[in-house]
């Protein structure tokens, strides 16, 4: 998979220092004391169990929640609203269905730099769309898509403005086995053709391993970093890596992590 390549690139480094948050309004504590240093260039992920706090982690470091307690920094600077230069993906594609599948990448230039600055940037958004398997759909509705396909739509609306950060909250979620394992190596190749700092949410052990440096598993809500994996699998990552002796041997430690972070015995 060869992206065209950003005009201007620096890798994120995302500083997370005890951060705490409870909904207002509510004694709902989503997350207690969390700090973590993530790496320029690297890719994480969040796994835990649901409501356990890992899409508010995500939501305050794109800016979109303030946290109660603590301080979320990027490269040393407070996010106190969405980051310029950071992508963000949800598990559903959101493309607006009266927009054409290029007209939706390119949305966010339109919102950012105005119409005719779209002009100048369909070229890019072509050689995206083609570089992700979707040439011939330039032109196609949502609701003409599949769902892996909107989902392939949705990454090249995150890349068009060329994000130096990833934050995804389970973006393949809801699609089929096959699908998600083919977008899980896309995933891959994007992150490592521009070294883009990754944030993933998700609820599969084998997807946070297969692509992860980094997995922070997380307790019961309140959230709390129960351990952190690193994992050392060579890269770039195949099929072949599900086979690797050491894969699992990794799952095995995550999916530890998660049953002591949720008080479950594993009878061993």
């Amino acid at each position: 998979m060869n992206l065209p390549p950003p005009t201007a690139h620096n890798s994120a480094r995302y500083r997370i220092e005890d951060v705490s948050h409870t909904f207002p309004g509510t004694d709902i504590e989503a997350l207690k004391n969390v700090s973590i240093d993530i790496k320029p260039g690297s890719f994480v992920s969040f796994i835990g169990p649901s409501g356990c706090g890992k899409s508010t982690l995500l939501n305050a470091m794109a800016g979109l929640l303030e946290p109660s307690d603590g301080k979320v920094l990027i490269n040393g600077s407070p996010v106190g609203g969405p980051p310029e230069g950071v992508g963000i993906m949800f598990q559903k594609a959101t493309l607006l269905p009266w927009r054409t599948t290029i007209e939706n990448v390119l949305l966010p230039i339109e919102l950012r730099d105005g119409a005719k600055a779209v002009k100048d940037r369909t070229d890019t958004a072509l050689s995206i769309i083609e570089t992700v398997g979707l040439k011939g759909f330039e032109n196609a509705y949502p609701g003409e898509l599949s769902g892996g396909m909107a989902q392939r739509a949705a990454i090249c609306r995150m890349l068009i403005t060329e994000p130096d950060v990833l934050l995804l909250d389970e973006p393949f979620g809801a699609l089929d086995e096959l699908t998600r394992e083919r977008m899980d190596m896309e995933l891959q190749s994007i992150a490592l053709s521009r070294n883009a700092t990754v944030v993933l949410v998700t609820h599969s052990i084998p997807e946070a391993v297969f692509l992860s440096d980094t997995v922070y598993a997380m307790s019961a809500r309140p959230g709390r970093i129960s351990e952190v994996i690193e994992v050392d699998l060579p890269r770039p990552r195949d099929m072949d890596t599900l086979n690797h002796p050491d894969f699992a041997n990794y799952v095995g430690r995550v999916r530890n992590a998660l049953n002591e972070g949720h008080g479950v015995n594993n009878g061993s």
